[in-house]
């Protein structure tokens, strides 16, 4: 299941507009996460708008999963600076193998 957090996100996003914690809080009391206040000069979604972006989010959920491992593979950038300058060719080679065996969706 995706994150409200994400949903309102890609919500934002789609009405030119980034999240901002002062204009947008969420809450979960135990039932579920959400919108506690809400201060954007657009509309507060509705839940039905929200899950029309289950899709996106979910997407934007795991890629962001493979962002970090990604990350984690590429190194240190110094690192990867050093290696480079050492053999661009061997860099090249690593970081294609570390986009395939991590793809995106």
């Amino acid at each position: 299941m995706t994150q409200l957090y994400t949903k309102i996100k890609l919500y934002l996003k789609a009405n030119s507009k980034t999240w901002d914690n002062t204009k947008v809080t969420l809450q979960n009391d135990g039932s579920g996460d959400y919108i506690k206040s809400w201060s954007y000069d657009i509309a507060k979604p509705t839940d039905e708008q929200l899950e029309t972006y289950n899709s996106a989010a979910t997407t934007e959920e795991n890629n962001n999963v493979i962002r970090g491992t990604r990350r984690n593979a590429y190194g240190d950038i110094g690192e990867q600076l050093d290696e480079i300058y050492k053999d661009i060719d061997a860099w090249k080679t690593r970081i294609a193998k570390v986009k395939s065996d991590n793809p995106k969706e």
